[in-house]
C-alpha cells in the first residue's frame, strides 16, 4: 500500500541530477520506501507546511524538502521541491524559505 505519491519540481530534479548515480539510487529507494511505510526516519515533518525526505549515504546527510497536496480527493501527492546536503544540525533558513515560496508558487499556478 502506498500512502502517497511523490512528484518532483524542477528545482528538486536539478539537485538530484547533480549527484552521483549511487546516491540518486539511494534517494529514490528511500522515497519509495517512505511512500510505503510512512517512516519518520525517512520522511519527517519540519513545520506545519514543510516536510523532509531524509537520506544518509556515504557520510552525507541529503535532504529533499517537500509539501503535501491533498486537493485531489482520490490521490495524495507529496511535492519534492528543493534539496541540499545538510552540513549542520539545523535546516538552513534559506532552504526553508525557498521551499515555502515554491509551495506558494505551486498552488498559485495550479488553480
Amino acid at each position: 500500500m502506498r500512502y502517497f505519491q511523490t512528484i518532483f519540481l524542477e528545482e528538486a530534479e536539478l539537485f538530484i541530477s547533480g549527484l552521483e548515480e549511487k546516491t540518486i539510487k539511494k534517494i529514490l529507494y528511500n522515497i519509495d520506501l517512505a511512500e510505503q511505510t510512512n517512516d519518520p526516519k525517512l520522511f519527517k515533518k519540519l513545520n506545519d507546511e514543510i516536510w523532509e525526505f531524509r537520506t544518509r549515504y556515504n557520510g552525507k546527510q541529503i535532504r529533499l524538502l517537500a509539501f503535501w497536496d491533498k486537493s485531489n480527493k482520490s490521490q495524495t501527492l507529496v511535492i519534492a521541491c528543493n534539496g541540499f546536503i545538510k552540513k549542520t544540525d539545523k535546516i538552513p533558513n534559506n532552504e526553508m524559505e525557498k521551499a515555502t515560496n515554491l509551495k506558494l508558487n505551486y498552488f498559485d499556478n495550479k488553480s
